[in-house]
């Protein structure tokens, strides 16, 4: 899950691509690491402790607030007419008691948990459109990536805003970031907060740079108009180069200080189009139009095959650095793989809402045992429209249902002060759990938060 890349599009509304990513979180990697090898996970009593100690977590969860990104009063602020309709929500982020919900048309919003209000909007100019969020743990600020009408949306600007600016509710005390990058399409920047850098690239000159999150220094640069993807994981960066009929020339960087580790080519299929490449610690994960997936150990050249009948090409992984596995989108279904091409887990009772993976629908926690997902409520019920779904909460090692929030019952998910109005809560608990299309978990206040088409944020507690 090592982080999220954005790049421009052409269309100020269009979508965004998101690499899989690790969710961030104030205890850092270095703890989370910590606290993972203190738990024997594979024990039988650690994983019964996990699964009590989950489902007393989400045990009578439920829906406390709503929060609205639309105002028509801000209409005259802004500049542009798609800012001033209703748009659904496409990424929430949670950070020292603020609920930041971005939505579609590019309003981004900030709300306060104390005080259950709107603190701000993040957009400090009337042309600008917010396209994607990054909360920077290493010094506590939120990055907005965005475009501007004034730039004809052609190029992205990063702002990087201190939490505690945005707390009083001045969102421009931040200051603009990598000014020197000409971000143009197919320019793209991407956070990696795994190992604490930023990689962007300027297709203007073929120049890729990285920098340190913390204070944002340049560290070094690869120039080399071959190189077609760039793939991050923990300590080391996968350089993809213009691939050969045969072969594809791959080499393996230190993220430090872009030392050359190892330099080889990886035979191919020829007139075979290439599904995925992607690298994973040691192991290098290639997959070709029907063929098998291919699981390469680059230290030794191992080579494991995993037939195209069992391994079908997948929408989007998420890895598990911690846990050596992955995991598998395709089709509204979940899988856990390790990393001998073995199907480790499938789950219960966990069908996606969405056909198509949006890693925005979906929370891994930081200890990477349990896996949160906006589903349909009733796998055997093939409507997608005009019903609620349910927010599953699963263990991953196990693939159980471990709690769910749905709309089954006019007393359940409502907190016992408003059973009176249970009919009145039991209805909105329904429309809060129709088309939800970005969900958060703040592992802090044990809160989900759901954003849906109308722009609208939802808290679900206990």
């Amino acid at each position: 899950m090592g982080g999220k890349k954005v790049s421009v599009r052409p269309s100020p509304c269009s979508g965004r691509r998101i690499l899989a990513q690790k969710r961030p979180h104030s205890d850092g990697v270095v703890n989370s690491v910590k606290k993972l090898q203190r738990r024997e996970i594979s024990s039988k009593g650690s994983r019964l402790f996990s699964k009590s100690n989950a489902q007393e977590r989400f045990r009578n969860i439920q829906l406390q607030e709503e929060f609205d990104t639309y105002d028509p009063k801000v209409d005259w602020f802004l500049q542009l007419h798609f800012l001033k309709k209703r748009s659904r929500i496409i990424e929430i982020v949670a950070a020292h008691d603020i609920v930041f919900a971005l939505t579609q048309s590019g309003i981004c919003a900030a709300f306060s948990r104390e005080t259950n209000k709107r603190i701000c909007y993040l957009n400090v100019s009337p042309d600008e459109v917010i396209r994607s969020l990054f909360y920077n743990k290493n010094n506590e600020s939120l990055i907005t990536v965005s475009v501007y009408a004034s730039d004809n949306f052609s190029s992205l600007k990063c702002r990087t805003t201190r939490i505690e600016y945005i707390q009083r509710g001045k969102p421009s005390a931040g200051f603009p970031l990598f000014e020197s990058e000409s971000l143009r399409w197919p320019g793209f920047v991407e956070f990696d907060d795994v190992n604490g850098k930023v990689l962007t690239y300027s297709a203007q000159n073929s120049i890729y740079k990285v920098f340190d999150l913390k204070n944002y220094k340049l560290l070094y640069s690869i120039s080399d108009e071959h190189v077609q993807e760039i793939k991050i994981s923990p300590g080391i960066m996968l350089l993809i180069f213009t691939r050969a009929s045969s072969h594809v020339p791959l080499k393996i960087l230190s993220i430090e200080d872009g030392t050359v580790l190892k330099s080889f080519n990886h035979l191919l299929h020829r007139n075979k189009k290439v599904d995925f490449i992607e690298q994973f610690n040691e192991k290098l994960l290639v997959k070709q139009e029907n063929e098998n997936l291919q699981i390469l150990d680059v230290r030794n050249a191992q080579l494991t095959e995993v037939s195209s009948t069992e391994f079908m090409t997948p929408s989007a992984f998420i890895f598990l650095y911690e846990n050596q596995l992955f995991l598998t989108f395709r089709n509204r279904t979940v899988a856990v793989w390790n990393f001998r091409g073995e199907l480790v887990t499938s789950f219960d009772d966990h069908l996606l809402w969405h056909p198509n993976c949006n890693t925005n629908n979906i929370y891994i926690t930081s200890d990477q045992d349990l896996i949160i997902s906006y589903c349909k409520a009733d796998p055997d019920d093939s409507s997608v429209e005009g019903t609620a779904g349910s927010i599953n909460i699963s263990n991953i090692l196990t693939g159980k249902c471990l709690a769910k929030i749905r709309a089954c019952d006019p007393n359940v998910n409502i907190s016992p002060r408003n059973r009176a109005n249970a009919s009145k809560i039991w209805s909105s608990v329904a429309e809060a759990l129709e088309d939800i299309t970005a969900l958060f978990y703040d592992e802090e206040r044990n809160e989900i938060y759901t954003g849906n088409r109308l722009g609208l944020v939802h808290v679900w507690s206990n």
